[in-house]
């Protein structure tokens, strides 16, 4: 085992969990939302204070890596990270906000089990983050991370077929694009940053 004289700063793992925790937290309550529309600004301003959280914890692992002298692994693989993540939590808080915005009162096919699968992409990401550390089945948990975003993508080409089927007039089209997209952004980010763990994980086996 290497020697170091000056040991790699552990502290960012915990910074990539809270992150995580933070997306899933607020994938859970887009269900809730999307389960109870129209929201209250409440369960919107929830939200929006997690994301402002998410916000923060990018701002602490940069700051970390300003004053770190060994990382766990390269700095850029960190900040791409951290960015990722935090796409996820924006991409939630905008498809809530959109929800909320739009006045959406009516329900649309397919969306619950697109939120659903959000829910537990985010969840499956916490498990694949806090094995960041030890980089213990890494291939197997990313590999589950894209079996719901390849999912989620048959769900989202079902739920814009119906969007665009005629059984729905102009205006709806248009609030439920925005926010069906935003939901499906959310999903690609996590695979994103599932991507550049397995990337990581490769360049330290």
């Amino acid at each position: 085992m290497a020697f170091r004289l000056i040991p790699r700063d552990e502290g960012f793992f915990p910074l990539f969990e809270k992150a995580t925790e933070i997306s899933h937290e607020c994938a859970q309550r887009l269900v809730g939302i999307l389960h109870s529309v129209p929201p209250t600004e409440t369960e919107v301003d929830a939200i929006m204070a997690a994301e402002r959280q998410a916000d923060e914890v990018v701002r602490e692992i940069s700051r970390r890596l300003d004053r770190s002298l060994v990382t766990p692994f390269d700095r850029e693989d960190i900040q791409l990270l951290a960015t990722s993540l935090d796409d996820v939590t924006d991409e939630i808080f905008a498809a809530a906000d959109l929800v909320f915005l739009h006045r959406v009162t009516s329900d649309l096919p397919g969306v619950f089990e697109l939120a659903d699968l959000l829910s537990q992409i985010t969840l499956a990401n916490c498990d694949l983050i806090a094995n960041l550390q030890s980089m213990q089945n890494i291939s197997q948990l990313a590999e589950t991370i894209d079996q719901l975003e390849s999912a989620a993508d048959r769900v989202f080409r079902r739920v814009t077929s119906e969007l665009f089927s005629g059984r729905h007039d102009a205006l709806d089209i248009l609030r439920w694009k925005e926010i069906v997209e935003a939901i499906e952004k959310a999903i690609d980010s996590v695979e994103t940053a599932a991507d550049v763990v397995s990337s990581i994980a490769v360049k330290h086996a």
